[in-house]
């Protein structure tokens, strides 16, 4: 699922020069970047691992404010930065391919096969593991993110 978040980024200075910090209201995020492109790219990666933990807790997803509603969050939310001052921009996440992306530990599960076909694959060389996963990706109609 595609979700676009208004993200507001400040650019602002500290000992070691130029920084840019971004919030998320929608989702409470703050982050930061040494660059625009940095800190949007920030806070597309906060964004996505908020998602996708709130998607294995079974929380559901912020919607998405609009202009008005999202600069209204920021002036009742931030103190010491006024985010309202800063850059508007809206950051996109696809959940799905983020997860891909990132969430690449590997899961054990029992499969039962009989007993006959698990001889002939294990003689035969084939990573039963591997065709397991190619046949689901196949029937879920999903590819592998490089």
């Amino acid at each position: 699922m595609k979700q676009v978040y208004p993200t507001f980024i400040v650019e602002t200075e500290d000992a070691s020069g130029h920084l840019f910090l971004a919030y998320v209201p929608d989702m409470e995020i703050y982050t930061e970047g040494d660059s625009l492109a940095d800190a949007i790219e920030m806070a597309r990666d906060a964004i996505g691992l908020t998602g996708i933990t709130m998607e294995d807790k079974k929380v559901e997803l912020p919607k998405p404010s609009m202009q008005e509603e999202a600069i209204e969050k920021v002036r009742r939310n931030t103190e010491d930065v006024d985010f309202s001052k800063g850059i508007l921009t809206y950051v996109d996440v696809d959940f799905s391919e983020y997860r891909k992306k990132v969430d690449t530990k590997t899961v054990r599960r029992n499969v039962a096969l009989p007993s006959w076909l698990n001889y002939e694959a294990e003689h035969a060389g084939i990573n039963v593991s591997r065709v397991l996963q190619e046949a689901l990706m196949n029937v879920l109609n999903i590819q592998r993110t490089p």
